[in-house]
This record gives structure tokens, sequence and C-alpha cells, in this order.
């Protein structure tokens, strides 16, 4: 059996306010016992992160069947999060909707436009993709994915091997994230 994660990532913070949210959901964390504040080495691929705290159950499903086995990972720096191994089934525009697969009808170019607008996201901050069906440039973070799903951000609060995270309590987290846009990427390796 891999690791597994889950993340809910800002799609929305920027370098200004990444530092200052992930302090305030962390503290908030602490104080519900959800994680401890010290950091240890209890993160696959990281060197430190916050293992769980003794109330880490307000955190998940009722319906567990093990306790978390690592912590959590705080990223506050620009972060392209995926679920795995997986290609997503296609990238959907959030204007018109419409799918681009990665194996589109024009020999790839529409997805090499994406791999190529995700590499300059992550070096310089700012990409967009013009949507093969509406035509709009499209910020990369603005995308959704089918399947294997994909986010983009500076912000992402990392769960290892923890049981699933309740509907309601991604929710709380967003509520501590000034109105921001978040999405939920899950996966393993």
């Amino acid at each position: 059996m891999g690791d597994g994660f889950q993340v809910i990532v800002d799609l929305d913070a920027d370098e200004t306010d990444a530092e200052g949210l992930a302090r305030r959901v962390l503290e908030w964390l602490v104080a519900e016992g959800i994680v401890f504040a010290e950091r240890t080495r209890c993160v696959p691929g990281q060197p430190l992160g916050h293992p769980p705290g003794p109330h880490w159950e307000r955190a998940v499903t009722d319906d567990w069947d093990f306790a978390p086995q690592d912590g959590l990972a705080v990223h506050t720096r620009r972060t392209g999060f995926t679920s795995g191994a997986d290609m997503p089934g296609a990238a959907r525009c959030p204007l018109c909707h419409a799918p681009t697969p990665p194996d589109d009808t024009d020999d790839g170019a529409a997805w090499q436009r994406f791999s190529t607008a995700m590499r300059t996201w992550y070096d310089t901050g700012a990409a967009s993709v013009d949507c093969p069906a509406c035509a709009t440039a499209v910020p990369v973070p603005d995308w959704t994915w089918d399947e294997a799903p994909l986010a983009f951000g500076r912000l992402g609060f990392e769960f290892w091997n923890w049981p699933e995270l309740t509907d309601d309590f991604r929710a709380r987290v967003s509520a501590l994230l000034d109105g921001h846009r978040t999405t939920y990427v899950w996966g393993g390796y």
C-alpha cells in the first residue's frame, strides 16, 4: 500500500497573504487539537510537518478505520498540486465548461500549450491558456480538471495518510481564507 494525501488548495492566495493565511489556519488547527504546533519528521517527501493532534478525528469522516499515520505539510510557495501519476481526463474551461482532453485531436498541441503554461506559471506566477472552444485566455489556476485533479496555488494544506476529510472540515478551513476560492485534491503514490 502506498501513501495517500488530501490537499485543500487556496486558488487566490498571493505572495503577500499566503504566509499570514497559513498561520491563521494553522493556529485554528492547533487550537482545535487537529494537529500539533511543533513540527516533526512526519510527512513523506518533506523535511518537517505537523503531526496529528489529540482531536484529529474532528477533521475526518465518522467511518474511518485507521488513525492518521502521518502529518500535515503547509505549502506557501507556488505549487502545482497533482493527484499522483495519472493524467487528468480533461481540462475544463471555467467559462464555457468545454473539455480539452490530453489526447486532443490536434496532435497534442492544445495539451502542449497547457504544459508550457503550467511551467510558466510555476516559474513566474502568471500564465494563461486560450480555451480551444471559446478562445478566451484563462489563467492556469482557474482551469478545472476531470478525474485526476490538479490545482495551482501558493497555499496548500496537505494531509498525508489521514482518513477522508469531511466536507464540513474543508469548508471551515476555506472560511478562514478571506473568501478565497479553494479546491480539494486527493491522490497517492
